[in-house]
């Protein structure tokens, strides 16, 4: 291998494949790095790649990527203990090209996408730890890897390493990290025949669902569950707050394992056989974890920037991702034709962002952690309303009682008016307003 290139890209995900490709077919000398046996053998998430910024890079990428569904329909569900109340919505447009989002699995996708990269022209180099930077004149010039004579060389390294970016680290990007903007997801894929979820899901063909629960968590774990259809398979898991989880000393399998028993969830499940199991460091914590995205021969990209949109309904990562590949390419090709990548020249990649979604909705949503770590959204809030649902479906010879008492009723002695105006509040400036 040779010891120089124009660039570096560490780690081979969405974020490190889309700048390598977009600078590739620019005409970029360009080394992508991936510490995996093959690009997406470390890299997990809940199953679902939402947005359409993928096709601009690739026009009618689902023809030849290893998509399973594409999802029209997305549910959002509250559970209690023995109950569930769902949010149910379906459109046909999310049906037609080019579409809206598909169910994926990440092993595949990932090592599809960053072959793009490597038909473009860059140099994929799998199972390359990168532990270190190089530095000149208080500029980063390359990376050392763990391989022999390890020391690569380049004008620009971008840092696409993942939430626990070591690379931010060294070149004192980011602050110390702060327990509470970070969940921990884990997933099983579970094997069904075709015809058995498209029954139980009420699908047609390609057709796919999303569907994300909120509470039902045992030992006032913080967080909720998911399901996603695939072709052959459910991608089914749970996500906790991170800080929920130490001083109640509740394994995260457990919750898993509690979430799969459910009633409402239970039966989706039947005579499915596990097939996978992996777990995940989730970056939440938006612009308050966000570190400083350059410096003088350096960006910082993904999930590594903490580039994903959790605020209770949205919950987004790969398209971010995706857009800050694009942005960081952007911002090289600009500082080469300065012949300049000093930290005032890469600042370009944050306006980049700024001017695009991706710094726009975190900035709209920066109030999102404050409303998603209320420990009454993930267990006071879905019990009342499934218990305002049973009451209000019951028959049994009494006197109906309308909504508006009824829910009054429910509501004594399980939540203060000060803290219902609270989190009404919370809840509008996050949602809202």
């Amino acid at each position: 291998m040779k010891a120089r290139f124009d660039v570096i890209v560490v780690g081979a995900g969405p974020a490190g494949a889309t700048a390598a490709m977009i600078l590739a077919r620019s005409g970029f000398e360009v080394l992508l790095l991936e510490r995996g046996k093959y690009a997406g053998e470390k890299n997990m998430f809940g199953g679902a790649l939402f947005g359409r910024v993928i096709n601009d890079l690739i026009p009618n990428y689902w023809e030849e990527a290893p998509v399973e569904r594409y999802i029209n329909r997305k549910i959002v569900t509250m559970l209690s203990k023995d109950s569930s109340m769902s949010f149910d919505f379906k459109t046909e447009k999310f049906a037609e090209p080019p579409y809206n989002g598909f169910t994926v699995n990440r092993s595949r996708f990932d090592r599809w996408y960053a072959q793009k990269a490597v038909e473009a022209g860059a140099l994929l180099l799998n199972e390359t730890v990168v532990d270190d930077l190089l530095w000149e004149d208080g500029r980063v010039t390359g990376v050392h890897t763990r391989r022999e004579q390890g020391e690569v060389w380049a004008d620009v390294v971008i840092a696409a390493d993942g939430a626990m970016s070591l690379l931010a680290e060294k070149a004192s990007l980011r602050k110390r990290f702060n327990p509470k903007h970070f969940s921990v997801g884990v997933k099983e894929i579970i094997q069904l025949p075709k015809d058995t979820i498209e029954s139980r899901f009420n699908l047609a063909g390609n057709e796919g669902v999303s569907n994300e629960f909120l509470g039902g968590l045992p030992g006032g774990l913080q967080g909720g569950g998911f399901i996603y259809t695939n072709k052959e398979s459910l991608s089914v898991g749970v996500v906790a707050q991170f800080p929920s989880m130490h001083p109640n000393k509740v394994p995260i399998y457990h919750a898993l394992a509690q979430f799969k028993s459910h009633p409402s969830v239970r039966e989706l499940l039947k005579d499915g056989v596990v097939k996978e199991y992996s777990a995940h460091i989730i970056p939440e914590g938006g612009v308050e974890m966000m570190p400083k995205l350059y410096t003088g021969g350096m960006l910082v990209a993904g999930d590594a920037a903490g580039f994903v949109l959790a605020n209770g309904l949205y919950l987004e990562g790969v398209n971010f991702a995706i857009a800050s590949g694009v942005a960081a390419a952007e911002a090289v090709a600009a500082a080469k034709t300065k012949g300049d990548y000093s930290a005032a020249t890469l600042r370009k990649y944050q306006q980049i962002l700024e001017e695009g979604f991706v710094l726009k909705d975190l900035k709209e949503y920066k109030h999102a952690l404050t409303f998603t770590e209320n420990s009454r959204l993930h267990s006071v809030y879905p019990d009342l309303i499934c218990e305002l649902a049973e009451k209000l479906f019951t028959v049994d010879g009494t006197p109906r009682t309308k909504i508006i008492p009824r829910a009054l009723k429910a509501i004594k002695g399980k939540v203060s008016w000060m803290e219902l105006f609270k989190d009404g509040r919370d809840a509008g400036r996050t949602m809202l307003w």
